[in-house]
C-alpha cells in the first residue's frame, strides 16, 4: 500500500492539496482513501462533500474518512481504566464515567494514528493508496514521533521481562505485604506495545513517505529546512515538495513582480535539493472536484528509498566504528549528543530523539562526532573490557 503523509506550514493549503492528490490517484485507477483529523472538516470543504467517521464515497475510486476523536478517546481511556482497576482500587481512586470524559489536546492526532493502523489491517476496506492530511508541520512531526516515544515510555514503566516473574507475584505480594501489579496490567501493556509497534512499522514501511505543501517565500524556505531536519532525525522519508499557489508569469503591478521574484528564489533553492512540484494559483479558494482537478497536482508516485543510518567499520584504519546519522541542514551549534546506557540522545535544533544503539556500538565508548555532508558522524571506540578478543 502507498501511504502519503501530507503536511506543511499552517495556511499553505495542505488539506486542499491532500484532497487533490487523492483525486488524482483515484483518477489514475488506484483505490484511494483520504484521511483527515481536522474537526472543522476542512477536507469535506475541499472535496465539496461532508466527511465523518464512516467511510464516504466521494467519486469513483475515492473514499474519505474523518475519525471521531471523542469516541476514540473515550473508548481508549475507559479500556485503560478497566485494565488498571486493581491499581486504582489500591489508590482509592474513583472511576470515571464515559459521560464525563472530554477529549484532551492531541486526541485528534491519536485518533488519526489509530484509524491509519486500522486501515492497514483492512478494517475500513482495501486500498492501494492512502493520503493522510496531517496537522501543520510542528504538530505533524510530534505526531509521527509519538509511537516510538510512547513505546519507550511503556517499556520503561512496565518492562516486558518482568512478565517472566508472573508465577512469583502472589508470593512476592505476601512477602512484601502489598499487592503486586496484576497479570492483566502487563498483558494490556503488551497489547499497547504491539499496537504502537504496528503504527511505527507503518511509518517505516517501504510505501510510506511525507510530502510537504508550502507556499513559496522566505518563511517557507526556513520551514522546509526545519521540517526536513526533523523528519530525517526521526527516520521519516521526505519524497518531495509541493509549491502551492505559484503565481503566473506576466503582470505589471510592482507588488506582484516582487512577490513573483520571492517565489522564484525559493523555487530555485528547492529545485537544487529535492523534487519540487508546482501548483498554480487559481485566483480563488479551490472547492469541489473540478477545482481540485484543475490544480494538476502530482500523483502519489513511488516512495523514496529508506533512510540509511550505516555503521562503518574503520577499526583497521582508525581503531573505531563510525555511525552516520543523516541530518540535512543541521547546524553544528544546534547539535547535542548524550550517551545513556545503550541509548543515544540526539538533539538537532528543536528536535530530539532517543535511539537504541546497534549491538556492536553498545560495547564501545563515544569518542567524538563531526558534522559533514549533511550527516552527523559519531565515532565509537571499542571498549577492550567488552569487545571480543581475537587470538
Amino acid at each position: 500500500m502507498r501511504t502519503l503523509l501530507v503536511t506543511g506550514p499552517g495556511g499553505a493549503g495542505r488539506t486542499t492539496l491532500a484532497a487533490a492528490t487523492a483525486v488524482t490517484a483515484a483518477r489514475e485507477g488506484a483505490r484511494t482513501l483520504v484521511l483527515s483529523a481536522d474537526p472543522q472538516d476542512t477536507l469535506g470543504a475541499a472535496l465539496g462533500t461532508p466527511t465523518g467517521p464512516r467511510p464516504r464515497a466521494v467519486t469513483e475510486g475515492l473514499t474519505a474518512l474523518r475519525p471521531d476523536p471523542d469516541g476514540s478517546f473515550r473508548a481508549d481511556l475507559l479500556a485503560l481504566q478497566e485494565h488498571a482497576g486493581s491499581a486504582l482500587d489500591l489508590l482509592g481512586a474513583d472511576r470515571l464515567d464515559g459521560e464525563e470524559l472530554t477529549p484532551l489536546p492531541g486526541a485528534e492526532e491519536l485518533a488519526l494514528l489509530r484509524t491509519l493502523r486500522a486501515v492497514t489491517e483492512g478494517a475500513h476496506g482495501t486500498y492501494d493508496t492512502v493520503v493522510v492530511d496531517l496537522p501543520a508541520a510542528p504538530r505533524a512531526l510530534a505526531l509521527l514521533a509519538l509511537p516510538e516515544q510512547l513505546r519507550r515510555y511503556l517499556r520503561r514503566l512496565l518492562p516486558p521481562e518482568r512478565q517472566a516473574a508472573r508465577a512469583l507475584r502472589p508470593v512476592l505480594g505476601r512477602l512484601a505485604g502489598i499487592p503486586v501489579p496484576a497479570a492483566s496490567l502487563y498483558e494490556n501493556a503488551a497489547r499497547w506495545d504491539a499496537r504502537l509497534a504496528a503504527a511505527r512499522s507503518l511509518l517505516d514501511a517501504p510505501g510510506t513517505s511525507v510530502r510537504l505543501v508550502v507556499e513559496p517565500g522566505p518563511a517557507a524556505v526556513d520551514a522546509v529546512a526545519r521540517t526536513a531536519l526533523g523528519l530525517a532525525l526521526h527516520g521519516l522519508r521526505l519524497d518531495g515538495i509541493v509549491a502551492n499557489r505559484v503565481l503566473p508569469e506576466g503582470g505589471d503591478a510592482p507588488w506582484l513582480a516582487a512577490l513573483r521574484a520571492q517565489q522564484h528564489k525559493a523555487l530555485a533553492e528547492w529545485d537544487a535539493a529535492r523534487p519540487t512540484h508546482r501548483v498554480p494559483h487559481l485566483g480563488q479558494d479551490p472547492r469541489g472536484l473540478d477545482d481540485l482537478v484543475a490544480l494538476r497536482p502530482a500523483g502519489p508516485g513511488t516512495a523514496p528509498a529508506p533512510l540509511d543510518w550505516p555503521v562503518t567499520d574503520a577499526r583497521a584504519e582508525e581503531s573505531r566504528l563510525i555511525w552516520t546519522i543523516p541530518l540535512p541542514g543541521a547546524v553544528r551549534d544546534d547539535l547535542d549528543l548524550v550517551r545513556r546506557g545503550d541509548e543515544l540522545v540526539v538533539t538537532a535544533g528543536p528536535f530530539r530523539r532517543i535511539v537504541s544503539l546497534p549491538s556492536a556500538l553498545r560495547r564501545c565508548t563515544v569518542s567524538g562526532a563531526g558534522l559533514r555532508d549533511g550527516g552527523l558522524h559519531v565515532r565509537f571506540t571499542p571498549d577492550p573490557d567488552l569487545w571480543p578478543r581475537t587470538r
